[in-house]
C-alpha cells in the first residue's frame, strides 16, 4: 500500500478498484453456487411420494398445491402429448379446487395458464380448448368472490380481481386471433380421394370439429354428415346403455346419429384419451410423469405404474 500512495492518483483508484473488485468476484462467486445448489434440488425431483390412506394429516404433508408445484407442469405444456392433459387438469381445478390451493400454488397455476395462453397464440391451435378452460376459470372466480368474507380463496381480494381482470383481456386475446392460411400451396385434404378424406374425419374425436370441417369446403359438408361417421364417434365415447336412453329417429325412420351425439355429450362425459399421462407406481406410491425416474425398489419398476386421468389426479388430494 505504501508503494500505490506513492504513485499517482489513477494508480491509487486502479488499487481501490481491484480491491473492491476481488470482493464482488468472490459476492458473485458465492451468490452463483446457492444458486446452482437451489436450481439442482429444484430440478433434481421431478415427482412427489403420496402417502397411503387419505387423512387430514397426509394432506398437510402432500397437497394439491404441492404436487402442483413439483411435477414440472410448466414444461409438459410444451410436450404435445401432455398439453391436453394439462389443460384438462387445469379446468377441474378451476372448477372445483382453487380453495385448496395456496398462495405459492395459485402463482404456479397463474403463471402455467399464461404460458398455455401465450402457447396458444403463437401457434393458432386449440383456442376453442383454451377459450372454454378460461370461461370455466372466470365463472368460478365470479362465484367464489360473491362470497368474500367467507375465507373461501387464500389472498387478497384485490388480488383476484386483479387476475379476474387478466383472465378476461387473455379471452379479448383469443377472440381477436385472426388465423392465417399457410403458404404452401401443395395437395390439400380436399386433393385426396373421399376414402382419405373420410378415413382422416375418423380420426377426429370432438364432434364440433366435424361441423367446422364441414364448412370448409362443399365436398366436406357432404362427408361430414355421413351416418356411419357419428355413428362411430358415438359409439367411441358412450356405452350402448347410454345410447339406447337417447335414441332419436330422423324422418327416414333412420337413428340420426349426429342428433344423438349431441345429445349425448349434454348427458354424459365423453371419453377422454391423452397421448402422455401421469403415472403412480403401484408399489413406492411416487407420483411422476411417464418416463421420469424415481428411487423404486421394485425389481421391474415399469409393471408397476398406474396411469392417472386428470380426475384420478384430483381424487389423490380429497379427503
Amino acid at each position: 500500500i505504501h508503494s500505490f500512495c506513492k504513485k499517482e492518483d489513477h494508480n491509487k483508484e486502479n488499487l481501490f478498484n481491484s480491491l473492491n473488485y476481488d470482493v464482488a468476484a468472490k459476492k458473485r462467486k458465492k451468490d452463483l453456487l446457492n444458486n446452482k445448489a437451489k436450481i439442482q434440488y429444484f430440478h433434481q425431483e421431478k415427482w412427489i411420494y403420496v402417502h397411503k390412506g387419505s387423512t387430514k394429516e397426509r394432506h398437510g404433508y402432500c397437497t394439491l398445491g404441492e404436487a402442483f408445484n413439483r411435477l414440472d407442469f410448466s414444461s409438459a405444456i410444451l410436450d404435445s402429448r401432455r398439453f391436453n392433459y394439462v389443460v384438462r387438469l387445469l379446468e377441474l381445478i378451476a372448477k372445483s379446487q382453487l380453495t385448496s390451493l395456496s398462495g405459492i400454488a395459485q402463482k404456479n397455476y397463474m403463471n402455467i395458464l399464461e404460458k398455455v395462453v401465450q402457447k396458444v397464440l403463437e401457434d393458432q391451435q386449440n383456442i376453442r380448448l383454451i377459450r372454454e378452460l378460461l370461461q370455466t376459470l372466470y365463472t368460478s372466480l365470479c362465484t367464489l368472490v360473491q362470497r368474500v368474507g367467507k375465507s373461501v380463496l387464500v389472498g387478497n381480494i384485490n388480488m383476484w380481481v386483479h387476475r379476474m381482470e387478466t383472465i378476461l383481456h387473455w379471452q379479448q386475446q383469443l377472440n381477436n386471433i385472426q388465423i392465417t392460411r399457410p403458404a404452401f400451396k401443395g395437395t390439400t385434404l380436399t386433393d385426396l380421394p373421399l376414402c382419405l378424406q373420410l378415413n382422416i374425419m375418423q380420426r377426429l374425436s370432438d364432434g364440433r370439429d366435424l361441423v367446422s370441417l364441414g364448412q370448409v369446403a362443399p365436398d366436406l359438408q357432404v362427408l361430414s354428415e355421413d351416418r356411419l361417421l357419428w355413428k362411430k364417434l358415438c359409439q367411441y365415447h358412450f356405452t350402448d346403455r347410454q345410447i339406447r336412453k337417447r335414441l332419436i329417429l330422423s324422418d327416414k325412420g333412420q337413428l340420426d346419429w349426429k342428433k344423438m351425439y349431441f345429445k349425448l355429450i349434454r348427458c354424459y362425459p365423453r371419453k377422454e384419451q391423452y397421448g402422455d399421462t401421469l403415472q403412480l407406481c403401484r408399489h413406492c406410491h411416487i407420483l411422476s410423469w411417464k418416463g421420469t425416474d424415481h428411487p423404486c425398489t421394485a425389481n421391474n419398476p415399469e409393471t408397476c405404474s398406474t396411469s392417472l386421468s386428470p380426475q384420478d389426479f384430483i381424487n389423490l388430494f380429497r379427503f
